[in-house]
C-alpha cells in the first residue's frame, strides 16, 4: 500500500495546524503514518480521491479502508480503532498542552474552556459524531410532560472474529478498567479500548483529584464524564455532594450528576466512582413541583416533590454548604427508612442495605438545585430482577438498570429495536404471519385499541414505545403515583 502525496501533506497541515507539530516535522508525521498503516511508501503520482478540504478523520478513514483492501491491517474492529486512534493522535497535542490551553481558555469563561475540549474531541474522533448521529431520537408527550426516546445505534458491534480473538487473549488489569485515567493514550487491544486519542483534564473536587473527559459515544450534548483519578469503587455520600457542586461552581454552564452506588440501581461500572455531566436541559429539569415543604432541621432550603414517575425530592437553596448538609440529611433517612405497607425496607434481615439515592447537580436562576432520586434495589420472589426495576411485562423494551440519564427523562433503549420495531409495524398493517416474539402480546393490544392504517402506524408504535418507558420509569419509582403512594411519600416526608 503506497499513501497519496497530496492527502497525506493535507493530514500533514492539519497536525501541524492542531497537534504538537511544526512545519519541519513533515518528514516525520509522514513516517508515523506509514509506520502505523503498515504502508511501503509514498505515491507522487496518483490524484487524490478526496476532495482538498477533507478532514483529518475523513483521510484517516479513507486510509484504513484502503489498508484492510490491500492486507496491511486485519479487517476486525479493534484493529480499525487502534489504527484509527494512532493516526487521530498526530492531530492531538500533548495532555499537558491540553490541560495549559483549557486553563488559559477558562480564564476567558468556563463556556470557553469546554469549548475548546469538546471541539478538539470531536475533531480527532474521540467524541464519534458520525456514529451518534445514527441514533433514532424522538420525544413522546406523556402526563410528566415531554420524555426523550432514544434508540442507540452508535456503538458498532463487535464482530465473530473479534469476539473468538478475545476469547483466547490473556486477561489484562492495566488499565484497571474502561474510566481509569491510565487510559489516556492507551493503544488499546481485543479486549481494551483504543486510547491514542484520549485526552483528560485534571479537576480539583472538594479537595481531591478527578478528571474530566467526553464520552466517545454521547447520550446528550456535551455528555461528559467526571472521574475520579484513584480507582476506588461508587460511593454515594456527603462527599459526593461536595463534589457535585464544586463541580458546579466550576462549570454553572454544565449539570452534574451520579449514578446509584448499588447493583440493580446502580450503573454500569461500579468498580471506578465517577459523574456524568454535560450541557443539557433533561426532561426532569423541567418536571413541575408539586408539594412545597419544609425540611425542619433546615428550614432555609427550598424543598418540594415533582410531577415525576420516579420519587424525587428537589432541593434549592443559594447557600451551597447548607445545602450539603440538607441533601445529606435526606440521603441519610432514606437510607435508613422502612415503609412495610408500601414494600419499602432499608435492610434485608441478614443487614444488606436496599437504599441510596441518585443525586443531580445544577445551578439555574441564580441558585444551586439538588434533585434527590429515592433508589430501592430489593428483589422478592415476584421481582426476582428487583421490585423497582423495569418489571416483565416491559422488559421487551428495556430490560437493563434504570440509571443516571434515564432517570432524568432519557430513555436509553437496545439498538436491537430498530428491527424488531419495524417487524412490529409490518404486523399491525396486517402481515400476520411474521413472528414478532416478545413484542406479540403488546402488538394484540394496539390492534385492539387503535384503527391503524400506513399513515399512522409510525407514530402509534413511537408513542407506545414512549409509554412503557414511561412504565419503566414508574416501576423503578419507589412511592408510586397512586393514592396509597403519594400517602407513603408524605409519610416518608413527615420524617424529615
Amino acid at each position: 500500500m503506497l499513501l497519496n502525496q497530496q492527502l497525506v501533506q493535507q493530514f500533514v497541515s492539519q497536525a501541524v495546524m492542531y497537534g504538537d507539530y511544526e512545519v519541519e516535522d513533515a518528514i516525520y508525521i509522514q513516517n508515523q503514518l506509514i509506520r502505523i498503516l503498515n504502508a511501503s511508501g509514498i505515491d507522487n503520482t496518483s490524484i487524490a480521491t478526496l476532495n482538498e478540504s477533507a478532514t483529518a478523520n475523513e483521510i484517516t478513514q479513507y486510509w484504513i479502508q484502503n489498508a484492510v483492501d490491500q492486507n496491511c491491517i486485519e479487517d476486525v474492529l479493534y484493529q480499525r480503532e487502534i489504527v484509527e486512534a494512532q493516526i487521530l493522535d498526530l492531530i492531538t497535542p500533548r495532555p499537558s498542552v491540553v490541560n495549559r490551553e483549557f486553563n488559559k481558555a477558562y480564564k476567558v469563561s468556563p463556556e470557553a474552556a469546554t469549548d475548546y475540549f469538546y471541539t478538539l474531541s470531536k475533531r480527532n474522533h474521540y467524541v464519534k459524531e458520525d456514529a451518534i448521529a445514527h441514533n433514532i431520537n424522538y420525544d413522546v408527550e406523556t402526563e410528566y410532560g415531554d420524555i426523550e426516546i432514544t434508540i442507540n445505534l452508535s456503538k458498532p458491534e463487535k464482530d465473530a472474529q473479534q469476539i473468538a480473538q478475545a476469547k483466547e487473549a490473556p486477561s489484562s488489569d492495566y488499565p484497571q478498567c474502561a474510566l481509569c485515567v491510565e487510559n489516556e493514550g492507551y493503544v488499546g487491544s481485543v479486549l481494551q479500548a483504543a486510547r491514542s486519542n484520549h485526552r483528560i483534564v485534571h479537576l480539583m473536587l472538594g479537595n481531591q483529584r478527578w478528571a474530566f473527559q467526553y464520552s466517545p459515544y454521547a447520550y446528550f450534548n456535551e455528555h461528559s464524564i467526571v472521574l475520579s483519578e484513584s480507582h476506588v469503587p461508587m460511593k454515594i455520600n456527603q462527599q459526593t455532594f461536595v463534589n457535585l457542586l464544586d463541580f458546579i461552581d466550576q462549570f454553572p454552564h454544565y449539570f452534574i450528576g451520579s449514578n446509584a452506588d448499588i447493583p440493580v440501581v446502580g450503573g454500569s461500572i461500579l468498580s471506578h466512582n465517577h459523574y456524568q455531566s454535560g450541557k443539557y436541559v433533561f426532561p426532569m429539569d423541567n418536571a413541575a413541583e408539586v408539594e412545597n415543604f419544609k425540611i425542619v432541621e433546615y428550614p432555609s432550603i427550598q424543598a418540594s416533590t415533582l410531577n415525576w414517575p420516579m420519587s424525587v425530592i428537589r432541593l434549592k437553596s443559594t447557600k451551597k454548604n447548607e445545602l450539603i448538609e440538607a441533601a445529606t440529611y435526606v440521603m441519610n433517612q432514606w437510607n435508613q427508612y422502612t415503609d412495610e405497607a408500601v414494600a419499602i425496607r432499608a435492610y434485608s434481615n441478614k443487614g444488606e442495605r436496599h437504599h441510596t439515592v441518585t443525586p443531580i447537580a445544577r445551578y439555574r436562576h441564580q441558585q444551586y438545585e439538588l434533585d434527590i432520586v429515592l433508589r430501592d434495589n430489593q428483589t422478592s420472589e415476584q421481582y426476582p430482577d428487583g421490585i423497582f426495576h423495569p418489571h416483565k411485562d416491559v422488559q421487551h423494551i428495556k430490560k437493563e438498570n434504570i440509571g443516571l440519564i434515564e432517570v432524568m427523562g432519557t430513555a436509553i433503549l437496545p439498538g436491537r429495536l430498530k428491527q424488531e420495531l419495524r417487524q412490529v409495524k409490518r404486523y399491525l398493517l396486517g402481515e400476520s404471519q411474521l413472528d414478532i416474539g416478545v413484542h406479540q402480546q403488546w402488538a394484540e393490544k394496539m390492534l385492539q385499541n387503535y384503527d391503524i392504517s400506513s399513515s399512522n402506524v409510525d407514530q402509534i408504535v413511537d408513542n407506545e414505545v414512549g409509554y412503557k418507558f414511561k412504565r419503566v420509569l414508574e416501576d423503578a419509582g419507589v412511592f408510586k403515583n397512586t393514592d396509597q403512594g403519594q400517602q407513603a411519600f408524605s409519610r416518608f416526608i413527615n420524617s424529615l
